[in-house]
């Protein structure tokens, strides 16, 4: 990984691709990007009523996910290492679960506008879990936006995620199984998962611990 300046952690909801992006940074003294979900003011009443919210929602995520991808290519900050805890392309995942057709046609004008002008990352971290293993993380970190979302909707995130993945060739790309890891709490399961990125060069790379959490 000697040669990737720009890291991107992606998952679904609940992966811990915040978590990993800010251990990772603090590992490679980067800068570290990460999105302001909180900042949406559509996203609370979004998981309220997914069908009323769901095109406000999105071209507010779409929006500002491209101003801070804009200030990337600032001169001072296009020289430092950085990492960051999500991939611009994404926020068409978002998009085709929950707009309907029209609202698509509308949203591919602006995403097709945007996509060629952002930064290329060096490298894609993608955090794969079970649905279950995610809806666990959601609900234990308890954060009263996330408090209503559904098994369904994490079932078909989690689907549109690894199918995106799985067709994924812009960059090197780097797929863990996070269901039994947890590199926030246990050291060694983070200091093997650091060893796989950092021997990461290029292709899609796939690392899948077996009961990580029996290690000792």
């Amino acid at each position: 990984m000697e040669s990737s300046k720009y890291v991107v952690i992606e998952g679904v909801i609940g992966a811990g691709k915040t978590s990993l992006s800010q251990l990772l940074a603090k590992e490679l003294n980067a800068r570290l990007v990460l999105e302001s979900v909180e900042d949406n003011p559509f996203l609370e009443k979004f998981y309220h009523d997914m069908k009323s919210y769901a095109f406000q929602v999105q071209m507010f995520f779409l929006l500002s996910r491209y101003r801070q991808q804009e200030e990337l290519l600032q001169p001072d900050l296009f020289n430092r290492a950085m990492v960051s805890d999500y991939l611009f392309a994404k926020d068409r995942i978002f998009a085709n679960l929950t707009l309907d057709e029209n609202e698509m046609l509308l949203y591919d004008r602006l995403y097709n506008l945007f996509k060629e002008k952002v930064l290329k990352p060096d490298l894609v971290i993608y955090l794969q879990a079970s649905t279950e293993v995610l809806l666990q993380r959601i609900r234990m970190r308890a954060s009263p936006y996330e408090k209503d979302i559904s098994h369904d909707y994490i079932q078909g995130l989690n689907e549109a995620y690894n199918y995106f993945f799985f067709h994924y060739s812009e960059t090197p790309l780097l797929v863990i199984n996070t269901t039994g890891i947890d590199f926030v709490h246990k050291p060694s399961d983070l200091q093997d998962l650091l060893k796989h990125i950092k021997e990461m060069k290029k292709g899609t790379v796939y690392y899948s611990p077996q009961n990580p959490g029996a290690r000792k």
